[in-house]
């Protein structure tokens, strides 16, 4: 695959310090690059792997480059030494052809004319076994010359040079060769730890993404199990309880569930809105965060539900109230109970009404020791679960008393809503 050459960059300076790449005032007008940039959430880190993934491509091609070369150039040498090595034979041969016309032409070569000077036709003697000693003398002679100067390791030999410098290059090669392949498996054994350590990163960011899909998962289906709890007790009470965690109210989505007081039978007479939280919250934040669900929901009041007194802020206790709008309270979905939140709800309630009533016709002397005596109530009903929690013996007999009071906290609650509805008929 083709590389598209980038456009030349226009750079005020680059240079290396400390075994580092240094780019001042670095500006890219490929538009790849600038798309790629936009959209990375870090675009400072897509420049470093960009510049990073760029070197090592570059690399390996320049390691390729050379190889290519290295193997191009062998080829040549040997196609070189080849040809030299044919001609310096054609040459040789042509040699050996002139010395034998030389000495065997039949016009002007030496044998022939000393034959036919001594052993002409008009000559009676038979001069065949001369002949062949001499032939046969001279045929050796000439063998025994060639052989010398081709087995010879000196300038005599016309193959010398060229077999020292074919040697030489081959030897040459053959360690370039190794060095590069050397580097290579440096490079690769280098490449390969990079990309493990890249795969474990990538697990390990997984793995940390599944945990916070989890956490979240975790969070909604609490807020589901506080939404239920608030419908069935804004149910009982004539009340509405509307889910609006997703819904952006006046300037955000803070308050999860808003409790539209006496909406079921007629226009509301307050509101109350609860955010449920299944993390821990430090006290200023959450009272921050109650102000503002109060101010996106335009409640009265401002209750925080979290599933353990473990999620409270610190140096708090449950149904601790703050500046009279504001309350902290404790639902454990897997505990069954739901005594902590409706104590919450009928005291926010009663906060509201008493608030909206301002001498209407409610009892609010009688109203408040109801309220306190229920708190008060609540609060051995903490202490005793409590214990029952920790102790390991008298389960059944602590049990019994809990139950009891929270009967009696109950009977405190109806005596609330009593007062509030005798009020609500006098305003009738």
């Amino acid at each position: 695959m083709a590389m598209q050459a980038a456009a030349p960059l226009p750079l005020a300076r680059v240079h290396v310090v400390n075994d580092r790449l240094a780019i001042d005032w670095l500006i890219v007008d490929d538009e790849t690059a600038v798309r790629l940039a936009a959209e990375r959430e870090d675009p400072t880190r897509f420049v470093v792997e960009a510049i990073e993934i760029g070197a090592r491509v570059l690399d390996r091609e320049q390691t390729g480059a050379n190889a290519e070369f290295v193997r191009a150039e062998f080829e040549k040498t040997a196609r070189e030494l080849d040809s030299a090595f044919v001609e310096r034979a054609r040459a040789v041969a042509e040699r050996l052809d002139r010395k034998v016309d030389e000495v065997f032409g039949p016009e002007h070569g030496h044998v022939t004319q000393a034959l036919a000077r001594h052993f002409g036709d008009e000559s009676s003697t038979a001069v065949q076994h001369r002949v062949k000693a001499v032939l046969s003398e001279v045929s050796a002679q000439m063998r025994e010359d060639v052989r010398r100067q081709f087995s010879a390791d000196n300038d005599a030999n016309p193959l010398a040079v060229f077999q020292r410098m074919h040697l030489a290059q081959a030897q040459r090669i053959a360690g370039e060769q190794s060095d590069s392949l050397r580097a290579m498996s440096a490079r690769l054994e280098a490449m390969r730890v990079e990309i493990a350590q890249l795969r474990s990163e990538k697990e390990k960011l997984a793995e940390i993404a599944a945990v916070e899909d989890k956490g979240t998962a975790k969070g909604r289906t609490y807020e589901e199990a506080v939404a239920e709890a608030l419908d069935a007790l804004a149910g009982g009470r004539g009340d509405d309880c509307d889910a609006v965690g997703d819904v952006r109210g006046e300037g955000g989505k803070k308050g999860d569930f808003v409790v539209a007081i006496d909406a079921c039978s007629g226009p509301a007479r307050g509101k109350i809105v609860f955010e449920a939280k299944n993390k821990k919250l430090s006290r200023n934040e959450a009272l921050a965060e109650l102000d503002g669900a109060m101010e996106t929901r335009t409640a009265d009041y401002a209750v925080l539900v979290v599933p353990g007194e473990d999620k409270l802020p610190a140096r708090t206790h449950p149904l601790r109230e703050f500046n009279g709008d504001k309350l902290f309270v404790t639902f454990d979905p897997e505990d069954g109970s739901t005594l902590a939140l409706e104590v919450a709800y009928g005291l926010a309630r009663a906060r509201v009404l008493m608030a909206r009533a301002a001498g209407g016709g409610i009892d609010a002397g009688a109203l408040r020791v109801e309220v306190e005596r229920a708190q008060g109530a609540m609060e051995d009903v903490r202490r005793i679960k409590s214990q029952l929690t920790n102790a390991a013996t008298g389960i059944d007999g602590a049990r019994a008393i809990l139950e009891a009071m929270a009967a009696n906290v109950r009977g405190h609650l109806t005596a609330i809503e009593r007062l509030l509805a005798e009020a609500a008929s006098a305003d009738d």
